[in-house]
């Protein structure tokens, strides 16, 4: 005679003992990584529940700091895990460095690299490329608006005067920031970096526009060139 077959979604399951029940009955920190995964999963797999599911999920991403740097098409890898949950997860996990984030909003004073830091840092931390942005300031250093000027490979970002600069005008700016970030955690400017900064410097002089700082974020620290006293007045003569 056949054994009945055991239900293993989290329906058969006590209510005292579901996620989402938890969470309502004794707040959302008494849960397990997995069981707060589970809630945004909803449901689990044939053979498995929403928590068996996002228990093997954060295995195989080695926790929770895993799921930051993921890609729509490796969350989906995991079995039990389509585009539409795998959404689901890239939308919290966004949400949650939006949420750790300090706004810098339009006419926000910069005054100190670590502003900058504290608003980058939860944004790029976790990349696996580096990103490079502009923070745009009008005369008294408020901020016009941010943009992304490129996006590179693992190692290198590839940045053009002319694109910084273009934008730079087009918004009437008085000075830049430059920010971005080393995928490999460690801040310590490179050599090309340091080439790079020479190079903006010198198109700012040429067109009137200051290059205030350029901030390396890596993994819980930063350098900031003019902290440091790297920014030094460049020669001027630049292919634009």
């Amino acid at each position: 005679m056949n054994e009945p077959q055991l239900k293993k979604g989290i329906q058969s399951w006590p209510e005292r003992e579901r996620p989402r029940e938890l969470l309502l009955s004794q707040g959302a920190q008494r849960l397990s990584d997995a069981q707060l995964v589970a809630i945004l999963l909803r449901i689990g797999r044939p053979d498995s529940s929403a928590v068996d599911v996002a228990l093997d999920l954060l295995t195989r991403l080695k926790g929770l700091r895993g799921l930051a740097n993921r890609s729509l098409q490796e969350l989906c890898v995991v079995p039990g895990i389509g585009p539409a949950k795998a959404a689901q997860i890239l939308a919290a996990v966004e949400l949650g460095k939006r949420a750790l984030a300090i706004p810098l909003t339009a006419g926000l004073r910069i005054h100190h690299s670590q502003d900058i830091y504290q608003h980058y840092y939860p944004l790029l931390r976790d990349l696996r490329h580096e990103v490079f942005k502009a923070l745009l300031l009008d005369a008294k250093h408020g901020l016009i608006r941010d943009v992304t000027v490129s996006e590179g490979s693992l190692t290198v970002s590839i940045v053009h005067p002319r694109e910084v600069f273009n934008l730079a005008v087009r918004e009437s700016a008085a000075a830049v920031i430059f920010v971005h970030n080393h995928p490999s955690g460690d801040p310590q400017p490179s050599e090309e970096d340091h080439a790079l900064t020479r190079r903006l410097m010198a198109a700012g002089e040429i067109l009137g526009i200051r290059v205030l700082d350029h901030i390396v974020i890596g993994d819980g620290r930063y350098v900031s060139f003019a902290d440091e006293g790297f920014l030094v007045s460049p020669a001027t003569t630049l292919d634009l």
